[in-house]
């Protein structure tokens, strides 16, 4: 049984890469087609990290960025959290709304609706090819987004899952729309019973 993820063997850790760029490429395509443009998905890189960790890699705690935050639910219980920096409400605003100059603190509730389904879409697909891999059932909330300093929006994790330790495994991926390059990063956060039944039906446990 695992108790935290610093137990995770290298072999777990390049199966979460795997799945990380899997679920990724699945986002990318969702993306894609939403936008009706080529999106190009970079490489993901998997780590393990602490939440100040986290933050530090990011930018520090007051860069203002989109939280889109998922619960799981079903085989694998905890949350995933998209965090989006500025160009991709730029890319998505300027393609569904003809908006140019956008400013992420300055949104209305449609352009903000907008970003959201985004989200939703993104985190849909992800988990889709999450479960068709490991034929896991694994349900999702609806998304909930905000924007504000980074340090706010983590503290809902680090607040929800301080039983699950300091640690959580950091998706660092991006994507390339209309030659625009797109940072994104991905927290997932299985509590650790449901880390260990994902483990054991990737064979690696």
């Amino acid at each position: 049984m695992l108790n935290n993820y610093d137990e995770l063997s290298p072999v777990a850790i390049d199966c979460l890469k795997e799945i990380g760029n899997i679920g990724s490429g699945s986002a990318a395509c969702s993306l894609s087609e939403m936008l009706g443009k080529p999106v190009t998905m970079r490489v993901p890189d998997v780590i393990v990290m602490d939440y100040q960790e986290v933050i530090d890699h990011m930018g520090g705690p007051e860069k203002v960025i989109t939280g889109i935050l998922v619960r799981l639910e079903g085989d694998i219980t905890g949350m995933i959290m998209f965090l989006l920096e500025d160009n991709f409400a730029k890319v998505v605003l300027s393609t569904f709304m003809n908006v140019q100059d956008v400013s992420m603190i300055k949104l209305d509730e449609t352009q903000l609706s907008a970003i959201s389904e985004m989200g939703n879409i993104m985190g849909g697909s992800y988990l889709l090819a999450l479960s068709q891999l490991t034929g896991l059932t694994i349900d999702m909330s609806v998304p909930s987004m905000t924007v504000d300093m980074l340090g706010a929006i983590m503290s809902v994790p680090i607040i929800e899952f301080s039983e699950v330790g300091d640690k959580v495994l950091f998706i660092d991926d991006g994507f390339v729309i209309d030659g625009v390059d797109i940072k994104s990063s991905i927290i997932l956060i299985p509590e650790m019973a449901s880390l260990a039944t994902l483990m054991k039906k990737l064979g690696v446990m």
